[in-house]
């Protein structure tokens, strides 16, 4: 964004493939086949607005992305589908109330209302204040739901953002409960990128890059930024702004190692940052195919760590082109939120079981090849943290945070928090030089329910900040 308005960019990158957290990276099989490994599945749901107005700069019609017919809820005593729900709220609320088959109407009746009504109540000084200081289990046992409803309508959604029910701000989940349902227009459907991240979005976003001018340099880290009085300098140059789009460690590491990063309300927020536990992808090249009618990719409940499973050449070009080739099935199992005390070994041990419980037909299909990725770096959300939780401007004049830890004005999570961030940040040095920013979107920022419970009818559609 800056780059197309004409300002001289420069991106220092750490690794040797962009993208960060959503970046791939390139590894061979034993037979010789190249392959873009990733971090595992990300969705693109429809109300990522401002991720997919920067998708479309490099494909405008969003030919890379593909949609899927249903998001189902797999468990051991049966399944859920989103699929077919009206987007319109609370019709869609009611739609699955009344057809799953998780609550019958006795357990209506011992559903605590008023606290479920703040799912559709979202105004976000009332709900950060009110709920902030709650655990995100605390708020979902308040609800009364029956363990199997709440197993499959609440703690599938609660597990894809990667911090234990426990250790999540309730206040966050009900954003996020607005951000996705409740208060999405666009329905709870997502899409898939129809190749590898690399191929798919950063190989052509690096060109596009390019060509307005912008500098990347790869695998060149910044350990420290330097404010002086004309700018900031960080690796031998020197910059009139600066946009620290990076994950918590390395933003911790980087602001303690920059004393004349000196604002202590900037300073405080930043080392109030913390990591939630470790999460687990586990990617499996097998001998033969998995039973036919299995979904692109399911959410898993009931069945211990495993939280997903996602087969790989129902959707992805390069695994499409291997499981011809080799006559098997690419899948992938992640597991959102590891307790630390498990290694390796029983990590692999728990997917397994909870991968043979749903699909049986595995357990008697060799394994040709796998890979097995165990990492902590995604931000914790902690009960009490909001307060503290920095914002994209910082106290420093010019120099702004992105990512998707960062507070935004906006209802927004995972990838499109990070994108629109990023946004916020551009308009800020752009407004300050009289230059055009870039609208910001979002799904509506309050609930159809007001903070006092009063119903106010009104269809939703996306809004702008600006």
């Amino acid at each position: 964004m800056l780059g197309e308005r004409g300002a001289d960019v420069t991106i220092f990158e750490k690794e040797t493939f962009l993208g960060g957290r959503a970046g791939a990276w390139t590894e061979t099989l034993e037979d010789g086949t190249s392959f873009e490994m990733e971090r595992g599945f990300h969705a693109f749901f429809r109300q990522y607005y401002n991720l997919r107005a920067l998708l479309r700069r490099i494909d405008p019609d969003l030919s890379m992305l593909a949609p899927v017919p249903d998001y189902p809820i797999c468990g051991p005593h049966g399944s859920e589908s989103f699929a077919g729900l009206s987007k319109t709220v609370p019709l869609n609320v009611a739609q699955l109330a009344l057809r799953t088959e998780t609550m019958r109407w006795r357990d209506l009746l011992r559903v605590n209302v008023r606290a479920a009504m703040a799912m559709l109540a979202y105004d976000q000084d009332e709900v950060y204040r009110r709920y902030d200081g709650m655990s995100a289990a605390g708020y979902l046992d308040s609800l009364r739901f029956p363990p199997r409803a709440r197993r499959m309508l609440f703690d599938v959604f609660s597990h894809s953002f990667f911090n234990p029910e426990e250790e999540m701000s309730a206040a966050e989940l009900l954003m996020m409960f607005h951000f996705y349902f409740t208060g999405n227009p666009e329905g709870l459907l997502f899409d898939l990128a129809k190749a590898p991240f690399s191929t798919a979005l950063w190989q052509p976003l690096a060109k596009k890059l390019e060509a307005d001018g912008v500098r990347i340099n790869m695998g060149c880290p910044v350990d420290a930024v330097v404010r002086r009085e004309d700018g900031y300098a960080a690796c031998g140059e020197n910059f009139d702004a600066v946009v620290l789009a990076l994950s918590v460690e390395p933003l911790k590491a980087l602001v303690a190692n920059s004393p004349t990063l000196d604002d202590d309300g900037f300073r405080r927020q930043v080392a109030t940052l913390e990591l939630t536990r470790p999460f687990a992808v586990w990617r499996m090249w097998l001998e033969t195919p998995v039973e036919p009618g299995r979904a692109p990719f399911v959410g898993t409940t009931g069945v211990g760590i495993l939280d997903n499973i996602s087969v790989y050449e129902l959707f992805e070009d390069e695994s499409a082109d291997w499981a011809e080739r080799a006559g098997g099935s690419v899948i992938e199992l992640h597991a959102y939120s590891v307790p630390p005390e498990m290694d390796e070994a029983a990590i692999k041990n728990d997917l397994l079981r909870g991968l043979y419980a749903l699909y049986p037909e595995t357990e008697t299909i060799a394994v040709r090849e796998e890979r097995f990725l165990l990492r902590r770096d995604c931000p914790a959300f902690a009960p009490g943290s909001w307060r503290d939780r920095p914002t994209v401007t910082t106290g420093h004049s010019d120099l702004m945070l992105a990512g998707d830890f960062i507070k935004l004005p906006i209802p927004s999570a995972l990838m499109e928090r990070a994108a629109a961030s990023g946004f916020i940040a551009a308009n800020q040095i752009l407004a300050k030089r009289g230059v055009r920013s870039e609208p910001i979107w979002s799904v509506p920022r309050r609930g159809i329910v007001p903070p006092n419970l009063l119903s106010v009818p009104g269809k939703a559609r996306r809004r702008s900040m600006q």
